[in-house]
């Protein structure tokens, strides 16, 4: 069984995904290497973007086995990151 990816769909120009990006990495030091966490720059990946249906950024996109599980719009905490992905993690 493979471990869970979080893909983050951010901009460079945008705000929001500028204070999603420390909470991404405090999220990486509490669950290390059992989430892969993956940065999807939308302006250089529209077909990736465009695949998962990205209207806005930030963009959190879950995935487990190649299905997503979960899809979040806006800053996300992590607490609430952990939350979604401890039961992912087996």
């Amino acid at each position: 069984m493979s471990k869970p990816v979080l893909l983050d769909f951010f901009a460079e120009w945008c705000g929001p995904c500028k204070r999603q990006g420390p909470i991404l990495e405090d999220l990486k030091r509490k669950m290390g290497d059992s989430v892969e966490i993956r940065k999807v720059d939308v302006d250089q990946h529209m077909d990736l973007a465009s695949k998962y249906g990205i209207r806005v950024v930030p963009t959190l996109i879950i995935e487990k086995d190649g299905k997503v599980i979960h899809s979040l719009e806006g800053v996300t905490g992590t607490d609430t990151l952990v939350g979604m992905l401890k039961p992912l993690v087996g």
